[in-house]
């Protein structure tokens, strides 16, 4: 059996001699200081958060880094396992009567007095790739809108995101998140592709559209930049974890620059 351990919110991980970094596996728990009824049985792995500082032999590494130490199955184990560990420990007991929450199934609670079943509940955001095509230039949709939004906290820059509201659709929250954020109008709306975020539990729903009109507008209360940029010309990016930057990368990989 795996075992997806977590210390606070970073993610225990075997480091062997030669440096490389693998999820413990073994017929019993790799951390002796782990109680038994803290231990969670999801699709097969075990997962649970340990607040003793003792948890030798592993080392903690943050989720996110983790994308790029482990194989990419784990990875996406290691994010649903953080993300039910989150909800657990959120609806202990119900929202409705009080009463305590039990597990009904791996992904289910029941309460115990009204009878009132909850299963995880997901932040769905968007995230949208602008490109325009410059003046004079023999190269389609050549530029990318790039933004800087507050909440980075490093200096690199991404796309226009936000999350969906209550009786939007997907693509009436795009459309809304480009006007309000850079105040631009956009076309040729397409789905691109959609990502767990388990930071703590959301869902990305990624997609591209070009340039319409307009100039842009920057809500300042939530960014701090926004420019057009071509392929030799970007800025510091977000990391190939993200699907930000897969968008990126499949935009730059389709540029041929001008002799």
């Amino acid at each position: 059996m795996k075992w997806f351990l977590f210390h606070r919110n970073e993610l225990l991980l075997m480091q062997a001699p030669d440096g490389t970094y693998s999820v413990p596996q073994g017929d019993s728990c790799p951390v002796h200081a782990l109680k038994e009824e803290c231990i969670n049985t999801i699709c097969g792995v075990a997962t649970a958060r340990i607040e003793s500082q003792d948890f030798s032999p592993l080392t903690a590494v943050p989720l996110r880094q983790s994308f790029f130490l482990i194989n990419k199955a784990d990875y996406r184990m290691a994010g649903k396992c953080a993300e039910l560990l989150y909800w657990n420990e959120n609806t202990l007991f119900c929202s409705a009567c009080g009463g305590k929450m039990e597990k009904s199934s791996e992904i289910s609670k029941r309460c115990s007095q009204c009878g009132r079943e909850v299963w995880p509940l997901l932040a769905t955001a968007v995230i949208v790739r602008i490109t325009r095509t410059s003046p004079g230039s023999p190269v389609r949709n050549d530029e990318i809108l790039l933004v800087h939004a507050k909440t980075f906290k490093r200096d690199f820059q991404s796309h226009v995101a936000g999350f969906v509201e209550t009786g939007e659709s997907l693509e009436e929250t795009v459309y809304r998140e480009v006007m309000e954020e850079v105040g631009l109008k956009i076309k040729n709306l397409q789905y691109f592709g959609s990502q767990s975020w388990p930071y703590p539990c959301g869902l990305m729903v990624a997609f591209t559209a070009e340039y319409d009109s307009g100039e842009i507008r920057l809500q300042e209360t939530e960014l701090t930049k926004a420019q057009w940029y071509r392929k030799d010309q970007l800025p510091e990016l977000p990391d190939k974890a993200s699907i930000a930057r897969q968008m990126i990368d499949d935009w730059a990989d389709t540029q041929v620059l001008p002799q």
